[in-house]
């Protein structure tokens, strides 16, 4: 019987040079182009009778791909890009998450893969350290907010089960406010648990508001954890993190905090002091797909006391007894409830190690001065107006006169015309402008360029 590899795992120089050609020149893109969304109808018919029994040749697929999928995308990593919540990966970022793909490897434990979980190791723990978190934190990458907030909260949920001696039959509660993200309103169907919503003070989740609605409420001792967030997605609020923390360690409740978005901010020193009581948390989700410029998708969830997070996502099962054994063990499938993991903490921990957290932290004060410059000059506009003064690089404000399907159409020129990727989104039931500012590459020509249209 024939030893030789399947053709389709022979090495072929000829693919190699073509994917790294096209690799070479999407990485040299100055500024990268924002391109448009696809037709679908136009979509399904290049694609029609590409796979099939035969295959075909690499570069008409690439070709394929380059000509006619690709600029069907609109590139997050442009800095035209100013919708949702943008990504700037670093050019070091991206050439390490390649090498991270070509290693296959499987980063679930430390048997398989205990360089890379070192390395990793290594950024959560400088992440833990700029959020005031004890030596003992640890945790692992997911695969986003969303996997971060449900792995977190499964914990808090099985945690307060242990201590108050119920089962899954028993109601427990989450506090919430009304800014929280949508994932951990997902998170709630998904584990079982009712959110228990406290009103915020404008749109800020506050202590004060949150030891009056237990006060009020008739069975608070069902309340368990509570969700504050770092950086609200739509305007980039931070909720009283002091505040909240207080309450959670007087009543000896699970405090996790939602940094997806603005978790990044932890290092600016000039919004530093914001995010006060974060320090306390016992949980912690930040994306540096989003503002810690590496490539999607990439999320750190770091825990105060990882035992905990280890006794409720440790699966087992006979042939993963070989991962469990007494030494020097860390296992990230341990910590949330993911089994199968890329390593996807080790192009950030690269491009760390590159540039220096000097250089993060200038790109993200780049990002906040940008917010400010932009919302001043829209004080100074006279048919626009500032929503909200940034805490953050998100920025929301009203075109004064204009109707839900002028926004929409607005939007949908600047995206034709290449001018920039800005969505409206909604501000106490009306349709509303908004930038989100996290590119470097983003300058104040291109945004009042776009302001400009709004004439």
């Amino acid at each position: 019987m024939s030893t030789a590899p399947h053709r389709m795992h022979q090495p072929d120089n000829e693919l190699v040079d073509l994917v790294f050609g096209y690799m070479r020149e999407r990485l040299q893109y100055d500024p990268v182009p924002l391109d448009h969304p696809g037709d679908g109808e136009q979509l399904r018919a290049h694609l029609a009778g590409l796979l099939n029994e035969h295959g075909n040749a690499p570069a008409d697929v690439l070709k394929l791909y380059d000509h006619e999928l690709s600029r069907a995308v609109i590139s997050a990593d442009s800095p035209r890009y100013l919708s949702f919540i943008p990504c700037a990966p670093t050019k070091a970022a991206l050439l390490f998450d390649m090498v991270v793909s070509c290693a296959s490897l499987q980063g679930i434990s430390w048997l398989e893969a205990a360089g890379a979980i070192a390395a990793e190791n290594q950024v959560l723990r400088l992440i833990a350290d700029r959020a005031g978190l004890p030596q003992s934190a640890g945790g692992t990458f997911v695969s986003g907010g969303s996997a971060g907030n449900l792995s977190a909260l499964v914990v808090a949920r099985d945690t307060a089960r242990r201590r108050l001696g119920v089962g899954p039959e028993a109601r427990l509660r989450i506090a919430v406010a009304d800014q929280v993200h949508s994932s951990v309103k997902n998170t709630f169907n998904i584990i079982g648990v009712e959110a228990f919503k406290v009103p915020t003070v404008d749109r800020r989740f506050t202590g004060e508001a949150l030891r009056a609605a237990l006060a009020a409420d008739p069975n608070p001792e069902t309340v368990i954890a509570v969700v504050g967030t770092a950086g609200t997605t739509n305007e980039g609020i931070i909720d009283d993190l002091q505040g909240l923390s207080e309450v959670t360690r007087e009543r000896g409740l699970w405090f996790h905090v939602d940094g997806a978005y603005g978790g990044a901010g932890l290092f600016a020193p000039s919004v530093r002091e914001r995010y006060n009581g974060i320090e306390h948390a016992d949980s912690f989700v930040v994306d540096p797909h989003k503002w810690l410029f590496a490539p999607f998708d990439c999320a750190a969830l770091v825990y105060r006391d990882p035992r905990l997070a280890k006794s409720v996502h440790t699966q087992d099962a006979g042939y993963l007894d070989v991962l469990h054994h007494e030494g020097d063990e860390w296992n990230p499938t341990d910590y949330a409830y993911h089994l199968t993991r890329r390593a996807r903490g080790l192009p950030l921990w690269f491009s760390l190690a590159v540039h220096g957290t000097a250089a993060y932290t200038d790109a993200i004060e780049a990002g906040l001065t940008l917010a400010r410059e932009s919302a001043q000059l829209i004080r100074e506009t006279e048919h626009l107006e500032l929503l909200h003064d940034p805490q953050l690089s998100a920025v929301c404000f009203r075109r004064t006169g204009w109707s839900e399907q002028e926004y929409y159409a607005w939007s949908q020129r600047l995206l034709a015309d290449q001018v920039g990727f800005v969505t409206p989104t909604g501000w106490d039931g009306e349709t509303v402008a908004r930038f989100a500012f996290l590119h470097p590459g983003t300058t104040m020509e291109m945004v009042r360029e776009i302001l400009d249209t709004m004439a």
